[in-house]
């Protein structure tokens, strides 16, 4: 195991790396730098959930890394050197001819890439477009069924590098929950899966890391579980009190840091170890009368925002 620089533990994956970037940057006409040296892997039997806030950068980083974009500075490997890896990708809205079928569809796209037409219909299967379904024409598909199929035309090949962006975008949930399945059985079939949404709950049920893109830097990196584990420093807890200046004199001596006050609601940073009955069992013993104590904080959810709103000015800064 070893760091990485961002204060997240990396295990060290077994399998081979697929997609590999190092210091990535991306600056467009007239100075404005869209990705600020990102340096991100993603290995065979991965799924990466790329999260960030519209404009953070992650369309422009996913078509660094398809080739669709050349990246100012830095480099781009996908796939394992002197080898030949078939990349798919599904990278904004899909399109195809209105009037064709699903199935006719792909196999236009099989035959103008060179690809067995046979690989058409794998790819329906895969992505549960089967019978009836592959033979519907395409403007009478729901909003689900476009994305799967456009899921599959990034499946024909039989790529090992799956890249996909929002790809639950719009969804229902029953089609979000299907596009899930399909995420899944790429990563039993050891594809290399890089994901990118701005719904960081359903990244999470799907991802085995995430990266934090903010402002175009990824500002945090690590599985589900590293990731709590980081911004169980960042949980802090609001506590009303009969008297502020004694509940303060607590806190500091205990080593606590008070992150605002109001009236008499203090709010107080746990830091790693200190649980909410901890805090209240403290002020308590002090013979602070305690009305109310709230944990804030904690989550995946609530970390990410933390995360990308102290990030956002540094990556500005950089910007300039």
């Amino acid at each position: 195991m070893q760091g990485d620089g961002r204060g997240v533990v990396v295990k060290e994956n077994p399998q081979p790396t697929l997609i590999d970037a190092r210091e990535v940057s991306k600056a467009y006409r007239g100075g404005a730098r869209v990705l600020v040296d990102v340096t991100m892997h993603v290995a065979a039997g991965e799924v990466y959930g790329l999260v960030g806030p519209n404009g953070a950068g992650k369309t422009t980083l996913l078509r660094t890394l398809t080739g669709l974009v050349a990246p100012t500075n830095g480099s781009v490997r996908v796939g394992i050197p002197e080898s030949r890896t078939i990349a798919g990708s599904l990278i904004e809205a899909p399109a195809f001819y209105p009037s064709l079928s699903g199935r006719r569809n792909l196999t236009l796209l099989c035959a103008y890439w060179g690809i067995d037409p046979s690989s058409a219909d794998r790819a329906l299967e895969r992505v549960g477009l089967r019978g009836r379904d592959s033979r519907r024409p395409f403007r009478h598909y729901s909003l689900g069924m476009k994305q799967r199929l456009g899921i599959g035309a990034a499946l024909l090949g039989d790529p090992a590098v799956v890249v996909l962006d929002e790809p639950t975008n719009g969804l229902d949930p029953e089609a979000i929950a299907g596009v899930r399945d399909i995420v899944r059985g790429l990563r039993d079939e050891g594809c290399a899966v890089l994901l990118s949404s701005h719904l960081l709950g359903e990244v999470e049920q799907v991802a085995d890391r995430v990266g934090v893109l903010a402002a175009g830097r990824l500002v945090a990196e690590g599985s589900i579980d590293e990731l709590r584990h980081r911004l169980r420093a960042r949980r802090s807890a609001e506590v009303v009190v009969d008297d502020p200046d004694a509940a303060t004199a607590v806190v500091r001596d205990a080593g606590l840091a008070i992150v605002d006050t109001l009236d008499r609601q203090l709010r107080i940073d746990l830091g790693e170890t200190i649980e909410p009955h901890d805090l209240n069992r403290m002020l308590v013993g002090a013979g602070v009368r305690v009305s109310s104590l709230t944990e804030v904080g904690g989550t995946l959810e609530a970390a990410f925002f933390d995360l990308v709103s102290r990030a956002a000015p540094i990556a500005e800064g950089a910007h300039r």
